[in-house]
C-alpha cells in the first residue's frame, strides 16, 4: 500500500511519446510543477494535454510549448500564453476549446464510467459542429463525450503514503476528477504525512485512485498577472 516515489522523475518513468496527460490546476494555482518539470526533462513528445488552460508563456504547461512536447490541448481558458496563440494560428497545434462546466464534466464523466451526457451549453454554435443534438424538454441540447487519460499529474496539499489527497482552496479544482479518470494518477504533494494523519471526513480523494505519490520541493507558487494596491 505504500505507494510513495522517490521524486517526479521516477514517478513517470514509463511515461511514452503519445501519452494523454490530464493536469490539475486552475490558472497557475495549483500547478503540479515537479511533475511538469520532470515532464519537460525527459522530452516525451506528441502528448495530448487535458487541463483548463495552458499555463502563460513560459511557465506551468507553457514550457512544454514551449519545447514543443504538447500536439493537442483540450482546454477552456488559453488567453495567457502567446506561444500557444503563435501555434495554433500557425496550424503547428491541435486545439479543442470547452466551455468550462463541460470540461469538468466530461472529465467526470470519464471517471465516472459513463458514455456521455447531453448539455445546453454551446448548443446552436460551432462548439455544436459534428456532435448530436436532442430537444429535451423544450431545450437544445448536444452530446458530449467524456474524456480519460493515460495518466493524471496533481499537486495536493497534503497526501499520506498509501496515497490518500486534501487540496487546498483554488488548486483543488480539476484535480479530484481528474484522479478518477486516469489509469495511472500521480500525485505530488506539499505535506507527505504517515498514514491516519489525515482527518477521514476531510480527504478529497481516497488513495484507491492514486497510484504514486511523492513529496514535492522547490514550489515557486507563481502569479499569472500580480495586483497590489496603490502606496
Amino acid at each position: 500500500m505504500n505507494k510513495v516515489v522517490k521524486n517526479a522523475d521516477e514517478a513517470i518513468r514509463d511515461m511514452q511519446d503519445g501519452a494523454v496527460i490530464m493536469s490539475g490546476g486552475f490558472g497557475l494555482s495549483g500547478n503540479p510543477e515537479n511533475l511538469i518539470a520532470a515532464i519537460h526533462r525527459k522530452g516525451v513528445k506528441n502528448l495530448t494535454v487535458i487541463s483548463n488552460n495552458c499555463g502563460t508563456t513560459d511557465k506551468g504547461l507553457g514550457v512544454l510549448l514551449q519545447s514543443r512536447q504538447v500536439r493537442k490541448m483540450i482546454a477552456s481558458y488559453v488567453g495567457e500564453n502567446k506561444e500557444f496563440e503563435r501555434q495554433f494560428l500557425a496550424g503547428e497545434l491541435e486545439v479543442e476549446l470547452n466551455p468550462q462546466g463541460t470540461l469538468a464534466e466530461r472529465i467526470r464523466v470519464g471517471g465516472a464510467g459513463l458514455g456521455g451526457f447531453f448539455t445546453p451549453t454551446g448548443a446552436g454554435t460551432q462548439i455544436a459542429q459534428g456532435k448530436e443534438s436532442r430537444v429535451i424538454e423544450g431545450r437544445e441540447m448536444i452530446f458530449e463525450k467524456p474524456l480519460k487519460a493515460d495518466y493524471a499529474i496533481v499537486r495536493a496539499w497534503k497526501g499520506d503514503r498509501w496515497g490518500n489527497l486534501v487540496f487546498r482552496k483554488t488548486a483543488r479544482n480539476f484535480s479530484p476528477m481528474m484522479c478518477t479518470a486516469a489509469r495511472i494518477t500521480i500525485a505530488e504533494v506539499e505535506h507527505l504525512v504517515d498514514i491516519g494523519e489525515l482527518d477521514g471526513d476531510q480527504i478529497h480523494v481516497p488513495s484507491i485512485y492514486v497510484k504514486r505519490i511523492f513529496q514535492g520541493s522547490n514550489y515557486q507558487k507563481w502569479i499569472e498577472k500580480r495586483t497590489v494596491r496603490p502606496s
